[in-house]
């Protein structure tokens, strides 16, 4: 047996979570929106037509921003197309994602639909085929109260008081060549700046996410990073970062996509403070993590002209979730500067939510670190020290055991968050909590099992779920403070103190 030791000192304080990192993303792409969030004459739709069991499942997540309504979709989306009588709105080609986009749901229907789920908009102006004027536009639209032809235009569409939309993304990837209208650095950074202002003249309270870079593996990144900032850094709040993981037929390799992860944080996290000190400014560009999740893009097929095709419908397995939670575990170690992370996306399309067009709808094996993390790790971060074996992989030595710690915003909770990455040892971890005294563990749950491939699906929607153990003879394990318990391999945890 492997053993592991684990040092959590109450003075060892990150920072605290913000609310935002526990968001998601919705875009006009396959069936997120058609037969996803909305579905007229489907059994469990609402007066609008919006799908009640996805929006239960949706609050059970406890989602706070959905960044909307794209993605590469933003690029080359006209926002009027989305608004005024159903029956008068254009039905387009979306060269995104080569479909057919109906615009039966645009920013108005979504505004209900997240005030229905509990959410929020993190809203997203093209920078695409766009310009910085019909940018502000859409903010006079959606935030100014009245007295202006937009802004009464959203009253006279039904919405008397402004959405206040605070967070908003200015484009979307735009440093990827597959982007409708993709700019290099210095022409987004010019752009950017310019559409910054715009719509920090229109409403002074909106925060501001620009563009950085679609993946660690970009041949501009960190450049990219680095040129747009020295455009916009006395202009906007946020800087992007998105990154997909996949496995390429090595285990050991993709559950380390966690290290891969927290070294492009660090990375962009120290470009963006290259510029701060370049800039002798004294505010800190902080990340908005806005799209991550396990995707896998080797299986993206092309399909013909159609509305809301059935693609990047990826089917979850234990291993998936499991890799995730070490995403997730990443996000919260982080938390200093990674303020906002949406995981993309939130029903159908690479989703914790799937639904059947017609019936049922089913949690996909990641819903549950999600929502572990969603529900548990509000709070104040600490940084676990964590003495444990490693394993070689293409991102370097990985750790066996990763962990994440959480004081509950009662500072009555504290939450240990602990992955095993090892396929086959079971890791007698030691669990030093002294400095909260005699800490008592209420609550420990478990997510692993025999089969690395189970997938929840229609016909076994409950293949993979998470299960209790006995807190009780952890307990009677506990000595000064200090616990002893056997971690089993490949395993996500999620242990709860009382203190």
């Amino acid at each position: 047996m492997k053993k592991t030791t684990i040092l959590i000192d109450k003075t060892l304080v990150i920072a605290e979570t913000d609310d935002r990192l526990f968001s998601s993303f919705i875009e006009h792409l396959g069936r997120a929106v058609y037969t996803g969030i909305y579905e007229p004459g489907h059994p469990a739709a609402d007066e609008q037509g919006f799908r009640t069991d996805v929006i239960d499942l949706v609050r059970e997540l406890g989602v706070d921003l959905v960044r909307y309504p794209g993605g590469n979709f933003v690029s080359g989306y006209n926002w009027r197309d989305g608004i005024g009588p159903r029956s008068q709105r254009p039905r387009k080609l979306d060269l995104a994602w080569h479909s057919i986009e109906p615009n039966q749901i645009g920013i108005d229907e979504f505004y209900d639909w997240t005030k229905k789920s509990n959410t929020k908009i993190m809203g997203a102006v093209n920078m695409g085929t766009g310009t910085p004027k019909e940018a502000g536009e859409l903010v006079e639209y959606c935030n100014f109260p009245g007295g202006t032809s937009l802004s009464d235009l959203r009253r006279q569409n039904g919405h008397e008081q402004p959405y206040g939309i605070k967070t908003w993304c200015i484009g979307n990837e735009m440093d990827g060549s597959w982007q409708i209208c993709h700019l290099d650095a210095d022409e987004y950074g010019r752009k950017a700046r310019e559409t910054a202002k715009i719509l920090k003249w229109i409403d002074k309270n909106v925060e501001l996410v620009v563009c950085g870079s679609a993946s660690s593996t970009m041949p501009t990144y960190p450049e990219w990073d680095r040129t747009v900032l020295e455009y916009t850094y006395d202009n906007i709040d946020f800087l992007s970062l998105h990154r997909y993981y996949e496995n390429f037929g090595n285990d050991e390799d993709f559950l380390a996509s966690f290290v891969d992860m927290n070294r492009f944080i660090k990375t962009v996290a120290g470009t963006a403070d290259y510029v701060k000190t370049q800039k002798r400014s004294t505010k800190t560009v902080n990340l908005s993590f806005d799209e991550w999740n396990v995707w896998y893009q080797q299986n993206q097929k092309e399909h013909d002209w159609m509305e809301a095709p059935e693609i990047l419908e990826d089917h979850y397995s234990l291993l998936d979730a499991l890799v995730f939670a070490g995403l997730g575990v990443t996000l919260i170690n982080n938390c200093d500067r990674v303020k906002i992370a949406c995981l993309a996306q939130l029903v159908n399309v690479i989703a914790p939510i799937f639904t059947r067009k017609g019936g049922g709808v089913i949690k996909q094996t990641i819903f549950y670190p999600f929502r572990d993390l969603s529900v548990n790790a509000r709070g104040t971060a600490l940084l676990p020290i964590v003495r444990t074996g490693t394993i070689e992989t293409r991102y370097g030595a990985s750790p066996v055991i990763t962990a994440a710690v959480v004081v509950d915003r009662s500072g009555k909770s504290v939450h240990v968050f602990c992955l095993n990455t090892g396929k086959t040892d079971v890791h007698c971890v030691e669990l030093d909590m002294s400095t909260f005294g005699r800490p008592q563990l209420t609550k420990w749950q478990e997510l692993s099992g025999s089969d690395l491939n189970a997938k929840n699906m229609f016909e076994t929607p409950d293949a993979v779920v998470p299960h209790l153990n006995d807190a009780g003879k952890i307990n009677a394990a506990e000595k000064n403070g200090v616990f002893t318990m056997n971690i089993q391999p490949l395993s996500w945890n999620i242990l709860t103190f009382s203190i």
